[in-house]
């Protein structure tokens, strides 16, 4: 027996990175998951890996920034395992992001930045809670970062929303016994920040932290399986930090 037998979980931004890892876990754990991305050819890979390894996934093509898709997503999970436990909200615009500051960025891409990295975990949330209460409760994990608390433009803005998203709903669910708690990594050794922070950047990071290398997708793992486990059953609208020392919140 494993953690999350029987339990069925959801991973938006799962085709790659930080949310292929988080969807290979809770699998290792005995979840049923749904791979849910817009790359439908990276998605389907993760899910036939999972599925070779021993575990029970599908793909499902979701755009988190519109509603009826977000509502498809949950559909779609609910017919094929059953219903829905879990919700890791890591879908994000960040590998392909435009650096610009806040006063000059473009507003029609603002916006679209927003609507996915923002607002993508309030309509994900908003889709599956009519599950989760059929079953009785669940829980919820958002994706935030240290951006929140450092300049980082429109995009630590976005975490600051996420951080703040985090407390009100856990406000609004808990009623219902569905626990929402975020996770703020620090930098990340992924493909997407290779790509969208310079390498001199990520030394300089680097140099700064207490703990003196980037952190891997595995090094999150365990805080999200913690988060959405019954171990953290009397834990809500909380915002962890696995950064590796980089913020300090007294």
């Amino acid at each position: 027996m494993t953690r999350f037998d029987g339990k069925v979980a959801i991973v938006t931004g799962a085709a790659q990175g930080i949310g292929e890892a988080y969807a290979h876990a809770l699998a290792r754990e005995g979840a049923s998951v749904v791979v849910a991305d817009l790359n439908e050819t990276a998605g389907r890979a993760v899910a036939r890996d999972i599925a070779a390894r021993g575990g029970s996934a599908a793909f499902t093509r979701v755009d988190v920034s519109e509603p009826d898709s977000a509502l498809a997503m949950a559909e779609f999970t609910a017919e094929q395992f059953g219903g829905i436990d879990f919700l890791v909200n890591n879908a994000a615009i960040y590998g392909t992001m435009k650096l610009d500051v806040l006063l000059n960025v473009d507003w029609d891409y603002y916006k679209k930045f927003m609507s996915v990295n923002l607002d993508g975990a309030l309509l994900c949330t908003r889709a599956v809670v009519p599950y989760m209460k059929k079953r009785g409760g669940g829980a919820i994990v958002n994706q935030s970062s240290t951006a929140a608390w450092v300049y980082s433009g429109f995009y630590g803005l976005a975490k600051v929303g996420v951080n703040g998203l985090t407390q009100q709903l856990a406000h609004e669910l808990g009623w219902a016994g569905i626990r929402i708690n975020a996770i703020a990594p620090g930098p990340i050794d992924t493909e997407a920040t290779r790509t969208v922070t310079p390498g001199r950047i990520v030394e300089k990071m680097v140099e700064v932290l207490p703990l003196k290398r980037l952190g891997t997708p595995e090094d999150l793992v365990g805080a999200c399986l913690f988060l959405l486990s019954d171990s953290a059953a009397w834990v809500t609208g909380q915002i962890f930090n696995i950064d590796g020392g980089q913020i300090f919140r007294s």
